[in-house]
């Protein structure tokens, strides 16, 4: 028999759980970057740390979303559904989402639920089948016992430098464990399309161009980068131009218009409604917002 999903919000602290669905933001949490902020050297970059000490509800039904979610549960009494499986949240695993994987969350036990939400640039391998439970290590254990009194203590909740480098340790931990294999380093030829479409943003970067630059036939090149990335090269060139445009929206005073021309959109029009497609806010109130 399949679970029944119910969906439903409650308060705490005036703030409504909204689930993360496209957006990382759950409404109760400790909100850094938003989706399309470029990752610094680690590759990693930093959505939302959250800490509920008795999450009374988490019925979330259908999620899926463009980001990567770690949970760990103090108690047993909530679990995620991905197809016909059942994984329950408990004390003993971390559990790790990757994105783009479709599941539902159910549970109405008062449970201590820890989260981040991330985005990271490599991809793991096809044989991992989501989602990933790691045995939780003391290292990983001490760093969320922090987490929890850090973002606890945080009344405002105002992001801080503690729980954001706090995090950052914890990923940065868990994600260089030897049980999670990754996808292989990208060969020459694709290190050197990814490096011009960085470099060029703002030039045309068709399939045609990419591919020569690749050294492969159009038709090659689509099927090399789809198997590398996971996605198409026009795909990966939006996302890559939405990520510069919205760092020249939170950290410089270009005008719209300008940064569109510099991300390659041929207009502000256009630019803005794929901005919104991406991050799921308009240029203009995505620099108020965030900047």
């Amino acid at each position: 028999m399949s679970p029944r999903l119910h969906f439903m919000s409650y308060s705490i602290h005036g703030r409504i759980n909204l689930g993360a669905y496209d957006r990382p933001f759950s409404g109760v949490g400790i909100e850094y970057d938003p989706l399309g902020v470029k990752p610094d050297r680690t590759g990693i970059t930093l959505h939302e740390a959250g800490y509920l000490p008795a999450n009374r509800n988490w019925n979330f039904p259908g999620v899926f979303s463009p980001f990567w979610r770690l949970y760990y549960n103090g108690k047993s009494g909530h679990c995620v559904l991905f197809g016909e499986r059942m994984v329950e949240l408990t004390p003993g695993h971390i559990m790790l989402i990757p994105p783009h994987c479709l599941f539902h969350c159910l549970g109405l036990n008062p449970v201590p639920t820890f989260w981040l939400a991330f985005s990271f640039i490599h991809t793991l391998r096809l044989d991992h089948v989501p989602p990933v439970l790691l045995k939780p290590r003391d290292p990983e254990l001490c760093l969320i016992r922090d987490l929890k009194r850090l973002i606890s203590a945080d009344r405002t909740w105002e992001p801080n430098d503690a729980i954001f480098r706090t995090s950052l340790a914890l990923l940065h931990v868990t994600l260089a464990r030897r049980e999670l294999q990754w996808q292989p380093p990208l060969p020459d030829t694709m290190m050197r399309v990814c490096n011009h479409i960085e470099q060029n943003l703002g030039a045309p970067l068709a399939n045609p161009i990419l591919a020569g630059k690749a050294g492969l036939s159009v038709a090659g090149f689509e099927r090399v980068f789809k198997r590398h990335f996971g996605t198409t090269a026009a795909r990966y060139v939006t996302e890559m131009r939405i990520r510069e445009a919205a760092r020249l929206l939170l950290q410089t005073d270009k005008t719209i218009d300008a940064i569109a021309e510099l991300t390659g959109f041929p207009n502000r029009a256009y630019f803005s409604r794929v901005f919104r497609q991406v991050i799921d806010e308009a240029p203009a109130r995505f620099r108020r917002k965030h900047g």
